[in-house]
């Protein structure tokens, strides 16, 4: 297919009616339409056009795809390449070949590198994440696997992804934190991929998670079997309206359990704390001083660090808990054993979850399963201290 075919197609294709033939705008669209062919299926970029993109030798782009490091390419070139790359949809397959090798080589002397994006603050310091990490770490590595993290903060873009990918010859991912749809379908063509949050629920992939709005709906439910019809909530989004939080499903099971209730939502019990403690505890004080005489009597926190911190905002102010004000967290991390008083909470399987996902990804890079598999792990209601007492 050569360019002015490309370009009859792509204006076709597009139905686009006019299309500008002067200058740079016409390469950049004559590039692009070199991904289709003539029937309108998209067609699988080689190395060949790759080099015309960029305007390099096919050598220089077969050395920085195959990383090899005999010779020195400019890092901008690379860049370049990893970019077209990325445009023309050139597929490396990096996992079919290291696939084939590892089925020859049957003692299996190559160790597989599973890559695992996350946000490092979370991955290091909240104990909801570690735990998982640590199941899927033990799992792999009880299987000769070895488990390879790459941070957001630490790519600049998503053409250094795929360079990382691929240089670290990383056979499956695992994720943790949101990437954009269409770098996962693209990742998703070259190896196999397992999502690990609710981001990923509607996706055309592998996900190991929890029911999150079935298990607020529960503490709701809970609060409402213990006599409360004055209940808040306390969850995270990433702005500062309602609005915003409606996107997550937490607070979606609140909502929905706050209807099945027949109760109101009241927009002043409605805490939105980007995930941050401290932006909990401060908020809670601001509402207990501007709405002293109208308070929640329970507050659905949609993690126990949140519960925690809002607990002690409630403390400071010398209301008791759980008479005036009762708290349910979510995650069952250790500290609420031992927070005054002891916090209720929903037991999320958080270990199981990484050891189902590193077996999940394990099975999808040998083969053994290779349709995406939706596993929703179950939860269970921890009452303790902070909720016991029923109103009357």
């Amino acid at each position: 297919m050569n360019w002015v075919e490309g370009l009859l197609f792509y204006k076709t294709y597009k139905n686009i009616k006019e299309i500008s033939v002067m200058g740079e705008k016409t390469v950049i669209l004559l590039k692009k339409a070199f991904k289709f062919n003539l029937r309108g299926v998209l067609a699988v970029a080689r190395l060949k056009d790759i080099a015309e993109y960029v305007g390099v030798s096919i050598s220089t782009v077969s050395r920085v795809i195959q990383n090899d490091q005999t010779r020195n390419v400019n890092p901008e070139t690379k860049m370049k390449i990893w970019e077209a790359v990325k445009e023309l949809g050139y597929i490396p397959n990096q996992h079919a070949r290291n696939l084939v090798t590892n089925k020859q080589e049957k003692n299996k002397t190559r160790t597989m590198k599973i890559g695992w994006v996350a946000n490092p603050k979370s991955a290091e310091t909240n104990p909801y994440f570690a735990t998982i990490y640590t199941g899927i770490r033990d799992t792999l590595a009880n299987n000769d696997y070895t488990l390879i993290s790459i941070t957001k903060d630490e790519i600049e873009n998503e053409t250094l992804l795929l360079k990382t990918i691929h240089d670290l010859g990383i056979e499956g991912l695992l994720l943790l934190d949101k990437i954009e749809d269409s770098l996962i379908e693209y990742i998703q063509q070259q190896i196999p991929v397992v999502g690990l949050d609710f981001y990923y629920s509607d996706k055309n992939m592998a996900i190991v998670d929890y029911d999150r709005k079935a298990a607020i709906n529960a503490v709701v439910q809970y609060f409402v079997k213990q006599g409360h019809r004055d209940i808040g909530f306390i969850g995270g989004g990433v702005d500062d309206t309602i609005e915003d939080l409606s996107a997550e499903h937490r607070f979606k099971g609140f909502q929905q359990a706050m209807v099945e209730a027949g109760l109101a939502i009241q927009p002043e019990w409605v805490i939105n704390t980007k995930w941050k403690m401290e932006a909990s505890y401060q908020q809670m004080r601001n509402l207990l001083e501007q709405e002293p005489l109208h308070l929640p009597t329970a507050m659905v926190c949609a993690s126990d660090l949140m519960a925690i911190a809002a607990i002690r905002a409630v403390r400071e102010s010398h209301l008791r808990i759980p008479e005036d004000i009762a708290f349910f967290g979510v995650d069952n991390l250790e500290m609420g054993k031992y927070s005054s008083p002891q916090l209720s909470t929903v037991e999320i399987p958080k270990y199981e979850m990484g050891r189902m996902a590193a077996k999940t990804i394990m099975e999808m890079v040998e083969e053994e399963v290779k349709l995406p598999i939706k596993m929703i792990l179950p939860f269970e209601l921890v009452i303790r201290e902070s909720s016991k007492i029923k109103r009357t």
